[in-house]
């Protein structure tokens, strides 16, 4: 069981739901956001209970009663939300209050899209996970929000670097504004990989070797880190960069994880909204 509260996060609930926020975040009367847990929702099985994910392991119904009780959580409605067709990639979609109700009540749009990010209000943003870092963004004072799907392919590629130059770049902000969250998804201990990856860290950058350790002929590398370290160069000051640090596969009595699971698993989101 994961504690209710620290410095950086609180543990909410409404009805049967639980979820997430970043206490820093909260402070904006403004702005709603949450990581969802796996607790909440009416799925059975290996989905049991609050699964957000469009896959053939639960029923359409189940699916979309868990996805009102988002809504309702969010203070919206489920023709209000954006969803993400994500891939794996590092390709941010500026989005706007034509792409409400995208990926749920209408058709996909858009394609191999791994970030979301808005200045538009009442649009919430959502980006799916089951292990991979979920990176919350926030500029306070443009008032511009952003969600990052990075698993180690995303991380790889520095998705977070990627969303601060698209919001610099789109919507004139200062990376120094910028207040960014990295939620529950794998720790290093459960990040094993073989050489072959590891390597590919260790070429983007040889830095990332210290953030790392090998046993046997795994590796383990500290995906937390390594992100703050990518937010840190992209301009963000190390005060405005949180961690929740808990683990998906260690605390799966409350998270969904993909590994822990084996791929047998429901799916949990992080949402934004400006209201």
């Amino acid at each position: 069981m994961i504690a209710k509260e620290t410095d950086i996060y609180k543990l909410h609930a409404k009805g049967d739901a639980q979820y997430l926020t970043f206490k820093r975040l909260d402070e904006f009367p403004e702005l709603t956001h949450v990581f969802t847990t796996r607790r909440g929702g009416i799925s059975t099985g290996c989905c049991e209970n609050w699964n957000l994910g469009f896959n053939e392991r639960d029923s359409a119904e189940n699916r979309w009663h868990n996805y009102g009780v988002l809504a309702d959580v969010m203070g919206t409605t489920v023709d209000h939300m954006v969803w993400t067709n994500q891939t794996h990639t590092t390709n941010i979609k500026v989005v706007d209050e034509s792409h409400r109700g995208i990926g749920i009540t209408k058709e996909e749009s858009f394609h191999d899209i791994d970030g979301l990010v808005t200045c538009a209000r009442n649009v919430a943003i959502i980006t799916t996970h089951a292990d991979c870092n979920p990176l919350f963004f926030y500029d306070s004072t443009l008032k511009v929000i952003g969600l990052a799907h990075s698993g180690w392919r995303g991380t790889l590629g520095k998705i977070g670097a990627n969303m601060v130059g698209i919001m610099k770049e789109h919507f004139g902000c200062r990376p120094e504004n910028i207040i960014s969250g990295i939620g529950p998804s794998l720790c290093q201990d459960c990040f094993e990989v073989d050489k072959d990856v590891a390597d590919m860290f260790f070429e983007v950058d040889e830095g990332y070797r210290a953030l790392s350790y090998q046993k046997g002929t795994k590796y383990y590398l500290d995906l937390w880190a390594i992100n703050r370290l990518i937010l840190k160069e992209a301009g963000i000051g190390d005060e405005n960069i949180l961690c929740m640090e808990l683990c998906t596969r260690e605390n799966m009595d409350m998270f969904f994880s993909h590994r822990g699971q084996h791929g047998q698993r429901g799916t949990m989101v992080s949402c934004m909204m400006l209201k």
